[in-house]
């Protein structure tokens, strides 16, 4: 447990931000399983799925909550699935 005032508060700010952004990658997690269940499915729906997730993984990466690169790349392998598909 920390002793110094300022690392206290560092603690409590780093949960919460731990909180609120464990909840946007839960919900990418969850998009991007359902538009990849829908793609091997052959479902219609499966390309507005896939828009659905890849607005998320975007929203993410704008807030810092993933890196850049990383959401390039999970849209990416999206994307070649479709098309794939």
């Amino acid at each position: 447990m920390a002793n110094i005032k300022s690392q206290i508060k560092r603690n409590r700010q780093n949960e919460r931000r731990y909180q609120r952004n464990k909840s946007v990658r839960s919900e990418i997690h969850t998009r991007t399983k359902s538009a990849l269940g829908a793609i091997g499915a052959g479902e219609s729906g499966a390309d507005e799925l896939v828009r659905q997730a890849i607005k998320r993984i975007d929203a993410a990466a704008a807030k810092g909550i993933i890196h850049s690169n990383q959401a390039s790349r999970r849209k990416s392998r999206l994307m070649r699935k479709l098309s794939n598909a």
